[in-house]
C-alpha cells in the first residue's frame, strides 16, 4: 500500500493512468505482431488438403480500358512466357473504340494461339464497368479455373502461373500478393510499405479461413463458384470484385493463399504518393460494406499504433526521467517486434529493401490511414456506375 502511495505521489493519478495505458497499448500491439500477423510468416499452403491431384488448364482474364500498347509490347509477354505444365489461355477484353488497337490485340494470336481477344465497344452513354468487362471475359474463357490480372501488373517469374496452378490445387478461390514497382525515393518506399502494410491485414485473415478479400492484380476463381452467385455483386460499383464478391463466394477454409515470391505479381505505379493515396481512397469505398469484425479487426491495430505513440510522446515530453526511459524502452521494444516480422512477411512475398528506412513508415502510417479515414467520409462518385 504504502508502495502505490509513494508512485501516486511521485508521479500522480495522471502519470498512473498513462502509464497504463501504454502498456495496455503495448500489448496489444504485441498481439498483433506476435500472434495475428505471425500467421501468415508460418503459413505453408502445402498443408491443406488436396482437391485436386494436377494443376488444372486455367484462364487468365485481363480487361483493358485503354489503347495501352506498352502492355503489348512490355507486359503481355510475360504472360505467355510462363512455364506451366497444363494448358492455358489469355483472354483479353478490351473496352474501346480504338481499331487499330484491337487490331494490334488479335495480331497477336499469330505468335500466342492461346489467346482470345473479345472486345466492348465504348459509348460515353453506356459505360462499360470493370465487372461487365471481366463477366464477359469469365464467359469467353474455355477453362473452369479462372485467374484475374490487370494491365497494370507483370508475374514477378516465369513460374508466377505454376504457383497459382499448384494452388488451384488446393482450393477454389485463389489469393496472390501484389508488390508495387520498386523505384528510386522515399515517396516510392512509402507506397510499396503501405501496400505491404494493407495487405498483411487480409492476408492475416485469409490463412487463418476468415477470407474478405484479395487483390485484382493477383486473384483467381472456379467459374462453377462464380455462377453459383449469380456473377459479381454490387453492380451499382465499379469496384469491388477483389473483396465483396469474394466475401460472397469465401467459405471457411476454400481459400488457398500463395505466399512465395514466384507467385507475386508486380503492379506499375502510375505516379506518386498523391495518386497513391488516390488508390487507396478510390479502392477504400468498398469498405463501408465489409462485416464489422474485419473492419473492427484492422482498426484496432491501427488505433492502437496511433496512440501508443501519442502516449510516449507525452511520456517523453512531461514525465521524469526514469519514466522516459522505461517509456521509450517499451517503444524500441514494439518497434523490433514489428520490424522482424514485417520483414519474415516481406520475405515470404519477395518484397526488397524493407528495413532500413521501416522507422519512417512505422510513425506516419497511423497518419496516412487516418487521412484516408477521414477522406472515406464523402463516397468517391468515380466509384459508382
Amino acid at each position: 500500500m504504502q508502495y502505490i502511495d509513494y508512485i501516486l505521489q511521485h508521479y500522480g493519478w495522471q502519470g498512473c493512468l498513462l502509464a497504463i495505458a501504454i502498456l495496455v497499448l503495448f500489448f496489444i500491439q504485441l498481439y498483433y505482431y506476435l500472434i495475428r500477423y505471425r500467421r501468415v510468416s508460418t503459413f505453408r499452403n502445402s498443408h491443406r488438403k488436396r482437391i485436386l491431384e494436377s494443376e488444372p488448364p486455367i484462364s487468365i482474364v485481363v480487361p483493358i480500358f485503354s489503347e495501352d500498347y506498352a502492355y503489348i509490347d512490355e507486359r503481355l509477354p510475360h504472360l505467355f512466357a510462363q512455364q506451366y505444365d497444363a494448358t492455358f489461355e489469355v483472354v483479353i477484353v478490351y473496352v474501346g473504340a480504338d481499331g487499330d488497337f484491337y487490331e494490334e490485340l488479335t495480331r497477336q494470336r499469330l505468335m500466342h494461339p492461346n489467346l482470345t481477344v473479345t472486345k466492348f465497344d465504348y459509348n460515353p452513354r453506356f459505360p462499360i464497368s470493370v465487372k461487365q468487362a471481366i463477366n464477359l471475359g469469365i464467359k469467353a474463357a474455355h477453362n473452369e479455373h479462372i485467374l484475374l490480372t490487370t494491365n497494370s501488373s507483370t508475374p514477378a517469374s516465369e513460374q508466377w502461373l505454376a504457383m497459382m496452378g499448384k494452388a488451384f490445387m488446393r482450393g477454389e478461390i485463389i489469393l496472390g500478393y501484389s508488390a508495387l514497382e520498386s523505384k528510386k525515393g522515399l515517396s516510392n518506399y512509402l507506397m510499396r510499405m503501405s501496400n505491404l502494410q494493407t495487405s498483411i491485414y487480409w492476408l492475416a485473415q485469409a490463412v487463418k479461413g476468415n477470407t474478405y478479400r484479395g487483390t485484382r492484380h493477383n486473384i483467381g476463381f472456379t467459374k462453377s463458384l462464380y455462377f453459383k452467385v449469380g456473377g459479381f455483386n454490387y453492380l451499382s460499383m465499379n469496384i469491388g470484385e477483389d473483396d465483396l464478391f469474394i466475401q460472397s463466394i469465401a467459405r471457411n477454409n476454400n481459400a488457398s493463399v500463395v505466399l512465395i515470391p514466384k507467385g507475386t505479381v508486380i503492379e506499375h505505379a502510375w505516379g506518386g504518393m498523391k495518386w497513391w493515396i488516390g488508390q487507396l481512397r478510390h479502392y477504400g469505398e468498398t469498405y463501408r460494406y465489409y462485416p464489422i469484425h474485419v473492419k473492427n479487426s484492422i482498426e484496432w491495430d491501427i488505433c492502437s499504433q496511433g496512440l501508443f505513440f501519442l502516449c510516449i510522446l507525452t511520456a517523453l515530453i512531461f514525465m521524469p526521467l526514469e519514466y522516459k526511459a522505461a517509456a521509450f524502452l517499451l517503444l524500441l521494444i514494439r518497434y523490433l517486434v514489428a520490424l522482424a516480422r514485417t520483414l519474415s512477411i516481406a520475405k515470404r512475398v519477395g518484397e526488397r529493401k524493407v528495413g532500413m528506412r521501416f522507422f519512417i513508415f512505422d510513425l506516419i502510417n497511423p497518419l496516412l490511414m487516418l487521412s484516408v479515414r477521414m477522406m472515406m467520409i464523402r463516397k468517391d462518385s468515380s466509384a459508382w456506375k
